[in-house]
């Protein structure tokens, strides 16, 4: 079995540890720089140009996808799903994990606890705003912060408006959350594979830091999670459609509440937390799809055309 693995930086721990895993059972594993990807499009061949020659021979393909890259990853991984190459998580799923608004709207849909948020287009509107959520502190993110970048703690409702009013002024798109003071400083990180939860940690923000995030300098440590948090897990990765995903959620006193879904998730942080072999699960899953789709050009019968769909509904 042949795999890619997309991902700019071969030497990242997550990306050797993909590549390790899958040479461990026996695969094939290529790591392809999507940014250097050149698609070509013509009737019925999309075709995928790469250091001079045409990707092909593949059965599947994970991608690892940095939010600052996301159009043009998701055109690339939109590609191999036209040429038939199974994903291990599909384009339109991460186009909507990346859209903060857009996940939380999905989720809010789907029944998933989460912090009170409010998003507005109008800077006078920013009192109610901050009353919708609960009232000062409240939590102030940009729609495009990654990694903790972009989140900030307004301790006064005239600290928010200054702050809100700002981020306006720049024509900056912001969500504002009421915030959860039970957490400490705390998150909880489940790592969801095809269904499952294959590990989970607790990420603890260092001191006078309100963000969790590792790479903030916060620490993680093996945490075993409730049913409810394994539910609301489950839930949101299946609800963003995501067969990999890292679910961030806050401890508070009516449940598990998540904060985001992340489609592309670290794995140094959790299989060092944990001890387990969470690429592994990642390599098994992939070849598993990859298997599912051989087992079907098997058993389906040849067509003399075929249409392929030029959209992915939510």
């Amino acid at each position: 079995m042949k795999l890619a693995i997309l991902s700019r930086e071969p030497k990242l721990y997550s990306t050797t540890r993909l590549v390790e895993a899958a040479e461990q059972r026996g695969y094939q594993a290529v790591v392809v720089d999507h940014l250097h990807c050149n698609l070509v499009l013509e009737k019925g061949k999309p075709g995928i140009i790469y250091e001079g020659q045409k990707l092909e021979g593949f059965d599947a393909i994970i991608p690892r996808i940095g939010a600052s890259v996301t159009f043009y990853g998701c055109a690339v991984v939109r590609q191999f799903e036209m040429m038939k190459v199974r994903t291990a998580v599909e384009s339109q799923a991460i186009v909507r994990s990346r859209d903060k608004l857009r996940s939380m709207q999905i989720l809010s849909r789907a029944g998933v606890g989460m912090p009170k948020t409010a998003f507005t287009n109008y800077s006078d509107e920013v009192p109610e705003m901050i009353q919708q959520v609960g009232g000062a502190p409240v939590i102030i993110k940009l729609l495009e912060g990654t990694q903790g970048l972009g989140v900030v703690l307004a301790e006064s409702a005239k600290a928010a408006q200054s702050v809100i009013e700002a981020f306006h002024n720049l024509k900056a798109r912001i969500i504002v959350q009421e915030f959860i003071a039970e957490s400490k400083g705390a998150d909880l990180r489940a790592f969801v594979v095809n269904g499952e939860v294959v590990g989970a940690m607790k990420r603890q923000g260092k001191e006078g830091e309100f963000r969790s995030n590792l790479h903030r300098g916060g620490s993680g440590t093996l945490v075993k999670l409730s049913r409810a948090e394994k539910a609301a897990a489950l839930l949101a990765a299946k609800a963003l459609g995501l067969g990999i995903a890292g679910v961030d959620m806050l401890q508070s006193q009516r449940g598990p509440l998540v904060l985001e879904v992340n489609s592309s998730p670290g794995l140094e942080g959790i299989e060092k937390a944990t001890g387990l072999d969470i690429a592994g699960k990642i390599i098994e899953y992939t070849a598993e799809i990859a298997q599912k789709k051989k087992v079907k050009k098997a058993t389906t019968k040849p067509q003399s055309s075929e249409v392929l769909p030029d959209s992915q509904p939510d």
